[in-house]
């Protein structure tokens, strides 16, 4: 997310089939039933020929798999900083649970404050707080039976204060993406932020030991150029190369296999062309994503039937890749000076994420905090609206959620 307010506030058996009801207003339900034959070619056996990573742990495999059967009929809802972040500062449950009764199914988490330089891993270090507290809602999550996601709001690596290209020199700006590459002055110094997150991604444990999967999005919203890793601050060509590095380092050199990997620019594509321009390749990438929140403010049908467009193309590449789709950030932002948008949720959002045959594993609010809200809590005008959205037929919060982390037998 680009918005400058985010961070100054610190930020079954095989197959889930749901009776369906004739209208889009279900009750969540559950029911697993035998499948029919899938259309592609992905097994329980064979699922880690199309990951990433083909010694991921088993809980990793699984996520992967049912992830990809999820979306044949629903998709989960999620929100970034779901634990922590609440509208007017109401703590307690997450707003998403004031509002419907239920925790979301997905938790975003960010490693800013994790691989922030200040981080010295004393329990009196502010960034250190952070990192236990992001940790600990991880393991909360996956106890909840929850996904987990992380995207990564790096700081520039020359005097990390800051992860928007506006605050960089013109120098800064043409220099500092191309210096973490290998060979580049500021290789070693990117290499120790991915140390830091492969030694908190494998203390990230369940209550029998097994390492918790998370799905890892580097570099997002890389064809603005909002971030200093955006695209007039760096070739395609040295993006691929950074986000290939990125990965082949933390599977290959720290061994880490408990990570399914996110691609996911912003909204400017309008053919599939256009979106893999970038693209580091199928031995690189699990989930094709899209952060579109321009198509959903305030543009009605005509901007839901963009973002559905923008789904359908990436849809249709993860049916052909054998990947996961997902919309991985959007949201209209409430404030006192931007009200509500009726029925945004139930109407607009709702058939973007559904209209055309698409099929969309998951979709991902960013957080609340206490000027304005993504999702509404159970004490404001459009509530009822997030409600109706959250109990349609295909729309999952973490009470219908599968059991993400089994393959099915």
């Amino acid at each position: 997310m680009r918005n400058t307010f985010l961070y100054t506030v610190f930020i079954s058996l095989s197959f889930f089939a749901v009776t369906s009801c004739s209208s889009d207003t279900g009750n969540n339900a559950e029911v697993i039933v035998d499948p029919p034959t899938y259309g592609d070619a992905m097994t329980t056996q064979n699922a880690k020929t199309y990951m990433v990573d083909a010694n991921a742990t088993n809980e990793t495999a699984a996520l992967f798999y049912n992830l990809k059967r999820l979306a044949r009929s629903k998709f989960a809802i999620g929100q970034q900083d779901a634990f922590r972040g609440f509208y007017q500062n109401a703590e307690g449950s997450s707003d998403l649970k004031k509002n419907t009764g239920y925790d979301p199914a997905l938790l975003g988490s960010d490693f800013m404050f994790i691989t922030d330089k200040n981080n010295n891993s004393q329990a009196d270090n502010f960034f250190y707080k952070e990192e236990i507290k992001i940790t600990n809602d991880v393991k909360a999550a996956y106890a909840k039976g929850m996904i987990n996601t992380f995207c990564w709001h790096l700081r520039e690596p020359n005097n990390e204060d800051s992860f928007y290209a506006s605050d960089m020199t013109s120098e800064q700006k043409t220099s500092a993406f191309k210096s973490i590459l290998p060979g580049g002055a500021n290789h070693e110094w990117y290499k120790k932020k991915l140390d830091k997150i492969a030694s908190v991604v494998l203390n990230l444990k369940g209550s029998k030991g097994e390492l918790i999967p998370i799905i890892f999005r580097p570099f997002h919203e890389f064809d603005g150029s909002w971030f200093w890793w955006g695209a007039d601050f760096c070739s395609p060509d040295d993006y691929k190369k950074a986000y290939q590095f990125t990965v082949d380092y933390l599977k290959n050199t720290k061994g880490v296999h408990n990570i399914l990997y996110a691609f996911s620019p912003d909204n400017s594509y309008t053919t599939a062309n256009d979106y893999v321009s970038r693209y580091p390749g199928d031995r690189y990438v699990d989930v094709l994503g899209i952060d579109n929140y321009g198509d959903f403010n305030n543009q009605g049908q005509t901007g839901a039937n963009k973002a559905n467009a923008k789904l359908k193309i990436i849809s249709d590449l993860a049916l052909t890749k054998v990947k996961i789709a997902a919309l991985t950030e959007t949201g209209y932002r409430v404030t006192s000076a931007a009200p509500p948008i009726t029925d945004w949720f139930s109407t607009y959002l709702y058939g973007a994420l559904t209209s055309n045959s698409i099929e969309v594993s998951y979709v991902m609010f960013w957080n609340n905090n206490a000027d304005g809200y993504y999702v509404p809590n159970n004490a404001v005008s459009n509530s009822g609206d997030f409600k109706t959205f959250a109990a349609k037929s295909k729309s999952v919060l973490v009470n219908a959620l599968p059991k993400m982390y089994e393959m099915p037998k």
